[in-house]
Formats: C-alpha cells, structure tokens, sequence
C-alpha cells in the first residue's frame, strides 16, 4: 500500500492497525470489482458520496449487495431533502479521491469533518471489511474493530443505519445497486 496511498499507509502504520493489500488493476464499479472475489475475502463495500439539498455532505458505506434508495435515503440519515451525487471537485477536496476510488479511508482527507460517515447496519456483522486505499487500483483488507478505530482516529463518528431499501418504502426507481 505503501507506494500507492503513502499517507494513508503511514497514518495505518502510526495507529497499529492491521490491513492487507492487493494490488490490481483498476476497477470502477462493483461489477468489474467482483472478478476479485476469489482473491479477497470478507465483505465487499460500495461507497456512495451524496449532498442534500442544504449541501451538506454524506460518505455512505455499504455491504456491496445493498440495494440503496436514493429518493427515501435521506430520511434515513438525516438529510434535507433528497439526495445526490457530490461533484467530482468535491470529491477531491473532501475525501482526496479520484472518480470511481471513492471509499470509507476517504475520511483521512476530510481534515474540517464536513463529510458525514454513514455505514450500512448490514455490513457491521462482517469482521473483515474491503475497501480501496485512496485509489481504485489495489483492496485493502482491515478488521471491522480497527477500521472503527481508524474512524475514530480521524474524527468521524458514523452513523450506523439500515440502508437496504424495505417494502415500506414507497417504490422508487431510485435504487442503487
């Protein structure tokens, strides 16, 4: 990890904690990140940067078979109005990630704490979570209970909310899957 995210390597390192990283080519979607699943055990993230409507940011990190409802979701999490996809600038600014490297270590870079972490209830049974290390060009492996310290560490407490959408739910076609 070392050569691709220096700083997030360091920052891991200085706090003890764990990972395991494989380098590979870079994918962008969940699709093409599922042809590494024999590779890579624990559970698969998906993570979504959304704004409300007062603008304020959301870094949503879910169980990648999570199928999220754009339109009921802010209701959810405590946003204003519905929400969507934060703007490539704010990507970078935010979370210090490219287009389609979006992930949960982006909370290193959000040094002002203007994102909002939210995790999907589902995915806190899994005890080994995959996530990009600042690039989608490599899956870092990292233990449940060491990535809730790296949050801690970088000061963001998430909110642990059911982000699958329910039959309760009014239909949408809003949803991501």
């Amino acid at each position: 990890m070392a050569a691709l995210a220096p700083e997030l390597a360091a920052f891991l390192d200085a706090a003890g904690l764990t990972t395991r990283t494989l380098a590979h080519e870079a994918v962008h979607t969940v699709e093409e990140s599922r042809a590494l699943r024999g590779r890579i055990t624990g559970a698969h993230t998906k993570n979504l940067f959304l704004k409300d409507k007062k603008s304020r940011l959301f870094l949503v990190v879910a169980e990648e078979g999570t199928a999220v409802d754009l339109k009921t979701l802010h209701g959810r999490i405590g946003g204003q109005g519905r929400l969507s996809f934060a703007g490539p600038d704010q990507m970078r600014t935010h979370l210090g990630v490219e287009p389609g490297s979006v992930t949960a270590f982006g909370t290193l870079n959000d040094r002002d704490g203007a994102v909002r972490l939210v995790l999907d209830a589902a995915l806190m049974a899994s005890d080994i979570w995959n996530c990009h290390p600042l690039t989608n060009r490599a899956t870092t492996s990292i233990a449940r209970d060491d990535l809730m310290r790296f949050f801690a560490a970088t000061g963001h407490e998430p909110l642990v909310a059911v982000l699958e959408a329910t039959t309760a739910d009014e239909p949408s076609n809003g949803s991501i899957r």
